[in-house]
């Protein structure tokens, strides 16, 4: 019986050893991730190598749709808007397929990533792309063993997404719009602080109490910039309120309950007159 016992719990142990050997994946899973401007560009996709085979024209036809890889289709992910070949790539992921000619790939930017591969002609809806252009085929002279996707020429405003497998590459530009994005953000700079960052800035004065009559600086700032808010209002008399100002304060807070009920708000009405009552006992 013990020796039964040992010979299952050992052909158990082999069994579970086995089940956790690992063989290579033929055609490995890459990713790679670049920052491009002020953007990052994700690709992810599976790299089959040649082994000896001819590719293009053969292992990959000419003139068919490709996955543009192995496996599943590869997918291209851009954080914010870009341009691809001059066309709009909004932010988003999207299956990358290719259809390779001797002198041209045909590359498409598709919406739809849910197909393993590429889709049936039947399930291919042309609405879905969001973008279709057609590069050069580049010859090289020395092989490219397995498949490769890399971002290179990186500029400001842009850079390659290079597609090489066996004597062959292919180039897509992408373009990013940088030079508004700073520029913007050096307008804003040089204008200095916002009507938010001067509420944020008074708000913490007042709810750490610290130098009130700063924070009235700030938050008059605020509202001088901005224009006059009910919630940036509330904070004001509550800050008069602090400077013991309460005649002051109940006259911004009536202001607030105005333009908050214009809005439909309740809650800031509610809060004012309970704040009021308290400063006509103290005036």
């Amino acid at each position: 019986m013990k020796k039964l016992i040992f010979l299952t719990a050992l052909l158990a142990a082999l069994s579970s050893a086995n089940a956790q050997i690992k063989t290579p994946a033929p055609s490995p899973v890459a990713k790679i991730s670049q920052e491009v401007g002020l953007i990052k560009l994700d690709v992810e996709y599976s790299r089959p190598s040649a082994k000896g085979r001819k590719v293009f024209g053969d292992l990959v036809p000419f003139g068919e749709m490709w996955r543009t890889g192995a496996n599943a289709s590869t997918k291209v992910t851009v954080s914010d808007d870009a341009k691809v070949a001059g066309m709009p790539l909004p932010k988003g992921t999207y299956a990358l397929y290719t259809i390779p000619g001797e002198k041209e790939w045909t590359i498409i930017f598709y919406k739809n990533t849910t197909f393993w591969g590429v889709p049936e002609p039947k399930d291919f809806k042309e609405d879905e792309v969001q973008a279709r252009f057609t590069v050069p085929s580049v010859p090289m002279r020395d092989l490219v063993e397995t498949f490769s996707i890399n971002i290179n020429n990186l500029r400001n405003n842009g850079a390659d997404l290079e597609i090489a497998w066996e004597y062959t590459k292919v180039i897509v530009p992408i373009m990013v719009d940088t030079d508004s994005k700073v520029m913007k953000a050096i307008q804003s700079t040089m204008a200095g602080p916002s009507a938010n960052d001067f509420y944020g800035a008074a708000r913490y004065y007042y709810e750490e109490k610290k130098d009130m009559n700063q924070a009235l600086t700030w938050v008059d700032k605020s509202l001088e910039i901005g224009g006059e808010k009910f919630w940036i209002l509330r904070l004001k008399a509550n800050i008069l309120g602090e400077l013991g100002r309460y005649k002051d304060a109940i006259m911004v807070a009536q202001k607030s309950t105005e333009l908050a009920k214009k809005e439909g708000n309740e809650d800031y009405p509610r809060m004012n007159d309970k704040s009021i009552a308290e400063w006509n006992k103290k005036k």
